[in-house]
């Protein structure tokens, strides 16, 4: 198996409850160039496994291996996409995407050739000379992810790199990122709260359960995808994934709103599966 999650247990100190465990006994595996997505509550460990992964934080118990080797830091071989897309205001998007292709001692002509063919693949090649501030959020995120595999990494990790976009541009950005995961066959490693998000990029999603963060469920999904409209198949994955959830949101809004707690399923079944917006 290509990467390895083997026992992982996390946890984070509280100025209130002393030390919080946030991951329990976590235990994954991800075949190479395989999309995997974890979805979940609030609060259920989700990014903090990405971090594990990443080698940006340590974990107390259990080990982390990539092709057999143990993870023990950040290497180059794992690059992070965030939220935010972080790009350097004062560098035009060419120079954001080569900057650490010249870190790397790389050469300028080849740096910015090597960018200029990842920078054509997110459809942002007559933007070179743009600045971010003159992007809109959606292209800010393309730059992002064209930073992230000119280096060439082995393992993509995506912290909900789409959350804050509009429906719309989320869906053109589905369609480009498994464009380009076919033409990479980059392993990537997706974190979302949205199912139907997951569902539609994936061939495994994870469920994670609330605090501490363990894993509940696991779904695999064979479907022909474009990461725009779902199929028969994919929706009712998205079904079985949200029962599985149910369970897991009612804890977190017990825990968060206590006595004013009062929510109830609707007893009325109706397919949501069509609706804007569903299963964010």
């Amino acid at each position: 198996m290509y990467l390895e999650i083997e026992g992982i247990e996390k946890s984070f100190p509280h100025k209130e409850k002393g030390m919080v465990k946030v991951l329990d006994h976590i235990n994954l595996e991800i075949e190479k160039g395989q999309f995997v997505s974890i979805v979940g509550p609030s609060g259920c460990g989700k990014s903090t496994m990405l971090y594990l992964i990443a080698g940006l934080e340590k974990a107390e118990q259990g080990k982390i291996r990539i092709n057999g080797k143990e993870v023990k830091g950040s290497g180059s071989d794992r690059v992070v996409v965030f939220q935010e897309a972080g790009l350097f205001p004062w560098l035009t998007v060419l120079d954001n995407v080569t900057y650490g292709l010249l870190l790397k001692k790389m050469s300028k002509q080849e740096a910015e050739q090597k960018a200029m063919e990842m920078l054509k693949m997110v459809h942002l090649g007559n933007y070179i000379d743009s600045y971010p501030h003159e992007l809109s959020g959606g292209m800010k995120q393309r730059v992002s992810i064209a930073r992230a595999l000119v280096m060439e990494p082995d393992i993509l990790l995506m912290d909900e790199p789409f959350a804050a976009l509009d429906e719309q541009t989320r869906m053109v950005l589905h369609k480009e990122l498994l464009d380009i995961w076919r033409k990479t066959k980059v392993t990537v490693l997706f974190i979302t709260h949205n199912i139907r998000e997951a569902v539609l990029l994936s061939q495994k999603i994870v469920v994670f359960a609330t605090r501490p963060g363990k894993i509940k469920a696991t779904f695999k999904s064979n479907d022909t995808k474009d990461g725009v409209m779902p199929s028969d198949v994919t929706l009712q994955l998205e079904k079985q994934i949200l029962a599985e959830l149910q369970e897991e949101i009612e804890k977190v809004l017990k825990e968060e709103m206590g006595d004013d707690y009062s929510f109830k399923t609707n007893s009325v079944s109706r397919d949501t599966s069509g609706d804007m917006g569903s299963h964010i």
